[in-house]
């Protein structure tokens, strides 16, 4: 799009991902582009050539124009909508039923075999926390004891966003839209339930029946649901630390306490 002019810098500026939303002849279009150490743009292409068919084809994601694996840079179509983050949509149980209705989808593509990817979790998790954190050292330790407490499980995997909740749904009147597949990868179906459970879903446990209902089932084994958490917890407040990210941080830290709760550490 050699005639583009910008309207919007969209970037989120946690990490280098830039995002821009612009306009020419050929309509609006959303540029992502990443650095050299980047690793969600290669991500966001797998997830859009993989599996955002399903949504793309409905309009409840962008269409892929043009991506670039090396230069770290994709060309996607412009959807209309507003972010349901930090607005009434996020604790709206309506548009959380209509984003359980939306993940089923995407999930139900596709189901492989996990072969050691959950333990494959586990470690990443202890090497979270071998990296620089603030995280108190006798909290490392319980954290350390319940992730050795807790033995993987092998589900079935199947594509998921790695994202999802409001930050990344565009409420457009009756329609949720989804956007950014920078954390796209083939996990547990539960994994995907992780960040709106202990954000939107505590805050107001009607949206998780809603979304539950959206969804059609609850996939979360209630043993393997206190891992996931335990992993996604640390996961947050170590990356939020490393980032200087300082709300988000404290939320992993939050989450950390809780996970520690539920797994009776």
């Amino acid at each position: 799009m050699p005639d583009a002019r910008l309207i919007a810098d969209l970037s989120w500026r946690q990490t280098d991902t830039l995002v821009l939303h612009v306009r020419g002849a050929a309509g609006e279009r959303i540029v992502k582009a990443g650095g050299p150490e980047n690793h969600h743009i290669g991500r966001e292409i797998d997830g859009h050539l993989q599996a955002a068919e399903v949504w793309a084809s409905a309009g409840h994601s962008a269409r892929l124009f043009h991506a670039d694996r090396d230069a770290r840079v994709l060309l996607l179509d412009y959807l209309p909508g507003t972010l349901a983050f930090a607005a009434p949509a996020a604790l709206d149980p309506a548009v959380h039923r209509r984003a359980g209705r939306l993940l089923r989808t995407f999930h139900d593509q596709h189901e492989i075999a996990s072969e050691g990817v959950d333990a494959a979790a586990t470690r990443r998790a202890i090497a979270w926390l071998d990296s620089p954190h603030a995280i108190e050292p006798a909290t490392e330790a319980r954290l350390r004891a319940a992730l050795a407490a807790l033995p993987p499980r092998e589900e079935p995997l199947v594509p998921t966003h790695g994202d999802w909740q409001p930050r990344n749904w565009l409420v457009d009147g009756a329609e949720v839209r989804v956007i950014d597949f920078g954390r796209f990868a083939f996990r547990p179906r539960a994994t995907d339930f992780a960040r709106m459970s202990v954000q939107e879903w505590r805050e107001n446990p009607t949206c998780e029946a809603a979304f539950i209902e959206g969804y059609g089932y609850d996939p979360r084994h209630p043993e393997h649901w206190k891992l996931i958490l335990l992993r996604e917890a640390i996961g947050t407040a170590v990356w939020a630390h490393q980032v200087g990210d300082v709300d988000f941080e404290q939320q992993g830290h939050r989450m950390i306490a809780d996970a520690l709760v539920d797994a009776h550490t």
